[in-house]
């Protein structure tokens, strides 16, 4: 079957981010090593809650607060959280704008709504998607099935005839059983070429 709707994840796929930049910036606050950061976060369990909508933003970042030892003001707190983010793209946003209207194009990410809004505001790709699939709005984390038929019931297209990439393994492997084409994604040129070999005129 020809391919229809064509999904993508955001980090690491559109734009690459990298958290220790916000370690480096927390350590710089409190004197916590990064790994003594990472260990307390995962402890507590706060980022899960957070990105599957368990928890608001502000009370999100009052428990990171609480978890680092550290009040820090909501403002200084998104700053530090968006600056994982790094400004140049993996995909460029002429692939998107290629594909925009002969494809339904679809977001699906495991995020928050403080990365949601900052990474909506400052990249263009964004505006191109017919509909974002997000994992804080669906309260549900890939590789859970549920975001998968959310994003299925957005798609306007049989599992088979939908194309999906994404950069960790286990997602993608989630995605097949439920029938998508899904592919681990590595580089632009590679999903390019995963493209082409599918018939999708890029």
């Amino acid at each position: 079957m020809p391919i229809r709707t064509i999904i993508f994840d955001l980090g690491r796929v559109i734009v690459p981010f990298d958290f220790e930049r916000a370690y480096a910036r927390v350590t710089a606050l409190t004197g916590l090593d990064r790994g003594e950061i990472r260990g307390r976060l995962s402890a507590s369990g706060i980022v899960p809650r957070f990105e599957s909508g368990q928890l608001e933003a502000v009370p999100f970042v009052s428990e990171f607060g609480r978890v680092i030892g550290h009040d820090i003001e909501y403002g200084e707190f998104c700053d530090i959280w968006f600056s994982i983010f790094d400004p140049h793209t993996l995909i460029p946003e002429s692939l998107l704008e290629s594909l925009k209207g002969r494809y339904r194009l679809l977001l699906l990410s495991n995020t928050n709504v403080i990365h949601y809004e900052m990474v909506a505001e400052r990249y263009p790709h964004l505006r191109h998607f017919d509909h974002h699939v997000l994992s804080y709005k669906v309260g549900a984390l890939k590789p859970e099935e549920a975001i998968y038929r959310e994003a299925l019931r957005h798609a306007q297209a049989e599992p088979e005839e939908c194309f999906f990439t994404d950069d960790i393994a286990e997602y993608v492997d989630s995605a097949r059983r439920l029938g998508i084409d899904a592919v681990q994604f590595r580089s632009h040129a590679q999903v390019v070429g995963e493209l082409r070999a599918r018939g999708v005129e890029v």
